[in-house]
C-alpha cells in the first residue's frame, strides 16, 4: 500500500471511530426501544437530529458512491441518501419518533432555510465579480434559450399526450432546470406552496422524481457528448467554451487561494442569516415573489456593485463550503424523510412521465447548442455546461456530468449554471406559479 494513500474515512472519521459513533447513534434510534416504539433514546432537539441525520447521511452516501450504476448513472450518494431514507419511511423501518424529529428539525427548527441561506450567500459572493458580470452578459442568454426551448417543448408534449401543459411545465420542466435539490426543488416547493397554499412536502414529492430522472438522463447524455466530440472534433473545444481568449475564464482563474479561519466561519454565518432576513423583509413589501428569490437578487446586487469587502465575501464562501462539506448528506436525509413520498414517486414511473423528462433534457441540449453557436461557443461545451448542467442535480450532478463527458475543466461554467441559473429558475418558477395558480 502506498504511504501517500489517503485513509478511508466516513463523515471525516476513521472507520473504527465512525463505527463506534454509528453504533451508539443507531442503537439509540432503532434498537433501545425498538423500531415500532413511541420514543427513541436520541433527544428530540437539534442535538438528536444532527446525530441521527449525519450518521445515516454518511452511511447512505457511501453506499451510493460504491454501488454500480447508482454511482455512475444515477447521481451516487445524493440519490441513495434521499431514496434510501424514503424507503425506510415507506416500509415502516424508521421509527415514528425519529421521523417526527427530522421533520421538525427541517421545518420548524429551520435547518432547511439555514442550509439554503448559506448556499445562496456563499456561492454568489464567492464568485469573481468579473465572472458574475461576464456570465450574465454572455452565458446567461444561452441558459435562458435552453430553458425556453425546454419548457416550451415539455408544454407541447404534455399537451399532446394528455398530461397537461401547465402540470408538465410546473412539476417536471421547472424542477429539472432548477438547480438540483437543496437550492432548486426544495426552495421551489416552498415558493409553490406560498402561492397555492398547498403542503410544501406534497409539492416536493411531485418534483423529486423529475429531478432524479433528469439528473440520470443528463449524466448519460454527458457520456454520449464525449463520443460525439471524438467523432466531430470541429464541434468541441475539449472543455474550452470558446476558441478565443475568454475574459470570463480569465476572471475565474485570477481568484486567489483563500485562507480559512475560525473567525471567517462566524462572519459567514452572520452574513448568510442577515441576507436571509433581508429577503424576508423585501417579501413583506412585494409578497408575489418568494423571499429566497429576493435574497438571491440582493446578494447578486451586492456582489455586482462591489460594495462588500473581499475578506467578507471570502468568509461567506468559507461558511458555505463548511456547511456543504459537513451537512449536505444530513440535509438529504431530511429531504428523504420529510419531503419524499416514495409511494407517489413509484406511481410516477410511466412512459408518459419518462417521455416528458426526456423532452426537458433534450430541450436544454438543443436550445443551448444553437444559443452557444450564436455567441461563439463550441456547441458541445455549450450544451454540456449551459444545458446538461442546468438539467442535472446541482453540484453533485455537475461533477457526474463533466466526469462522464471528460470535461472537468469546464467546471466554472457548470457552477454558473447550477448557482446563477438555478437562482434564475426560482424567480421564473415563482412568476409561473403565480400566473398559473
Amino acid at each position: 500500500m502506498s504511504e501517500n494513500k489517503k485513509p478511508f474515512t466516513m463523515a471525516g472519521l476513521s472507520l473504527p471511530v465512525f463505527a463506534v459513533v454509528a453504533v451508539v447513534v443507531l442503537a439509540g434510534t432503532f434498537i433501545v426501544f425498538g423500531p415500532k416504539a413511541d420514543k427513541i433514546l436520541a433527544p428530540m432537539n437539534m442535538i438528536g437530529a444532527f446525530a441521527v441525520m449525519m450518521v445515516l447521511g454518511a452511511i447512505w452516501w457511501e453506499i451510493g458512491e460504491r454501488v454500480p450504476l447508482v454511482n455512475t448513472l444515477l447521481g451516487g450518494g445524493a440519490i441513495a441518501t434521499i431514496f434510501g431514507m424514503a424507503a425506510l419511511v415507506h416500509w415502516g423501518l424508521f421509527p415514528k419518533p425519529a421521523i417526527a424529529l427530522v421533520k421538525d428539525f427541517m421545518g420548524r427548527m429551520g435547518f432547511l432555510d439555514f442550509y439554503i441561506a448559506a448556499l445562496i450567500t456563499g456561492s454568489i459572493l464567492g464568485m469573481s465579480r468579473k465572472l458574475l458580470i461576464a456570465a450574465f452578459a454572455r452565458y446567461i442568454p444561452v441558459i435562458l434559450l435552453g430553458v425556453a426551448v425546454s419548457l416550451g417543448g415539455v408544454a407541447l408534449v404534455g399537451s399532446l399526450i394528455g398530461y397537461g401543459w401547465k402540470e408538465a411545465v410546473l412539476y417536471i420542466g421547472v424542477p429539472i432546470m432548477g438547480g438540483g435539490m437543496g437550492a432548486g426543488a426544495v426552495p421551489m416547493s416552498k415558493i409553490y406552496a406560498g402561492s397555492t397554499g398547498a403542503d410544501p412536502a406534497k409539492m416536493l414529492s411531485m418534483m423529486i422524481p423529475a429531478v432524479a430522472l433528469g439528473n440520470a438522463m443528463s449524466i448519460i447524455a454527458g457520456g454520449l457528448f464525449d463520443r460525439l466530440g471524438k467523432a466531430h472534433p470541429e464541434w468541441t473545444g475539449n472543455g474550452q467554451l470558446m476558441s478565443v481568449k475568454d475574459e470570463t475564464a480569465d476572471a475565474n482563474a485570477k481568484e486567489a487561494a483563500d485562507v480559512l479561519t475560525l473567525q471567517s466561519l462566524g462572519i459567514g454565518l452572520l452574513l448568510a442569516t442577515s441576507f436571509f432576513i433581508v429577503g424576508l423583509g423585501i417579501e413583506k413589501l412585494f409578497p408575489k415573489i418568494h423571499s429566497f428569490a429576493w435574497m438571491i437578487l440582493s446578494v447578486a446586487a451586492v456582489k455586482a456593485l462591489g460594495i462588500m469587502p473581499r475578506e467578507y465575501e471570502i468568509a461567506a464562501r468559507n461558511w458555505f463550503q463548511f456547511i456543504a462539506t459537513n451537512l449536505t448528506a444530513a440535509l438529504l436525509v431530511g429531504i428523504g424523510v420529510a419531503y419524499t413520498d416514495l409511494g407517489q414517486i413509484i406511481a410516477a414511473f410511466t412512459w408518459q412521465y419518462l417521455l416528458l423528462v426526456f423532452t426537458v433534457v433534450m430541450g436544454a441540449i438543443i436550445g443551448t447548442w444553437y444559443g452557444g453557436k450564436l455567441v461563439g461557443f463550441f456547441p458541445i461545451e455549450s450544451s454540456i455546461t449551459a444545458g446538461l448542467c442546468m438539467a442535472n442535480m446541482g453540484g453533485t450532478g455537475d461533477v457526474a456530468v463533466l466526469s462522464a463527458a471528460k470535461r472537468m475543466n469546464a467546471m466554472p461554467f457548470a457552477q454558473i449554471s447550477s448557482r446563477i441559473g438555478g437562482a434564475i429558475m426560482l424567480i421564473i418558477g415563482g412568476i409561473l406559479i403565480a400566473a398559473f395558480s
